[in-house]
C-alpha cells in the first residue's frame, strides 16, 4: 500500500523527533525551528530532508500505515481462529502505541485534520490498512459462525473500528494516563463479547 515510500535513516531520526515535539508541544509546538532545536541541527539541515511541516507529518504517518500493514501481516497468522486473529490484531496496535505514543498524537491531535487534504488522506489510508485486515477477520467469524450474522460485515467494522478509535482517543486525551494494554485487553474482551454468537 505505502510501498512506494522510501525513508533514508536521517528522515527517520527527523520523524522520531517530530513525533517527540508533537507529544510535549502539540501540533502548534512542531515548527521547523524547534525541530532544528531538538536535534541540535540546523533549519537548513532539516529543509534538505523535508520542505515543510506538512511534509514531516506526512512522512510520519505514511511510515505508522506501512509499519502496521508490516506488523500486522507478521503477527496474524492464518492456523488462527477468528478470535484469536482479533485479539493479536488490537493487542498488536496497543502495545506498539504504547511504546510510540508519539503515533497516537499524530493521528488524534486536533487542528492537524484542518492542516491540509493531504493529511486527511494519509490519516484515511492508516484507516485502510486497518480495514484491510480486520475486515478478512470479520468475515471468517462470520462464515464460521463465532461472529455474529445480525449485523453486515461493513457495520460490524464500523462499530470494532469506532470502538478503538474512542479508546485510543480518550487515552491521548487524559495524556496516556492509564495503561493503554491493560484497557486494550478489556475493551478486547467486551467487543468480543458483544460479536460472539455464544
Amino acid at each position: 500500500m505505502t510501498g512506494t515510500l522510501k525513508i533514508s535513516d536521517r528522515q527517520l531520526e527527523i520523524i522520531k523527533a517530530a513525533g517527540k515535539i508533537l507529544t510535549t508541544s502539540g501540533v502548534s509546538g512542531l515548527t521547523i525551528k524547534n525541530l532544528a532545536k531538538e536535534m541540535k541541527f540546523s533549519e537548513s539541515a532539516i529543509y534538505r530532508h523535508f520542505t515543510s511541516k506538512e511534509e514531516i507529518i506526512i512522512a510520519l504517518l505514511e511510515f505508522l500505515a506501512k509499519s502496521m500493514d508490516e506488523r500486522y501481516t507478521k503477527a496474524i497468522s492464518s492456523e488462527q481462529s477468528p478470535e484469536e486473529k482479533f485479539t493479536t490484531l488490537f493487542q498488536n496496535q496497543f502495545s506498539f502505541f504504547k511504546m510510540n505514543p508519539h503515533f497516537v498524537v499524530a493521528v488524534f491531535s486536533d487542528g492537524l485534520l484542518e492542516e491540509s487534504q493531504r493529511i486527511n488522506e494519509t490519516i484515511l489510508k492508516i484507516m485502510g490498512v486497518k480495514m484491510k485486515h480486520l475486515m478478512p477477520i470479520i468475515l471468517e467469524g462470520q462464515q464460521k459462525k463465532v461472529f455474529t450474522n445480525a449485523i453486515k460485515p461493513d457495520e460490524l467494522l464500523h462499530i470494532v473500528m469506532g470502538t478503538f478509535r474512542l479508546q485510543m482517543f480518550k487515552w491521548r486525551v487524559t495524556n496516556f494516563q492509564f495503561d493503554i494494554s491493560i484497557e486494550g485487553d478489556n475493551m478486547i474482551q467486551s467487543v468480543l463479547m458483544l460479536i460472539k454468537t455464544t
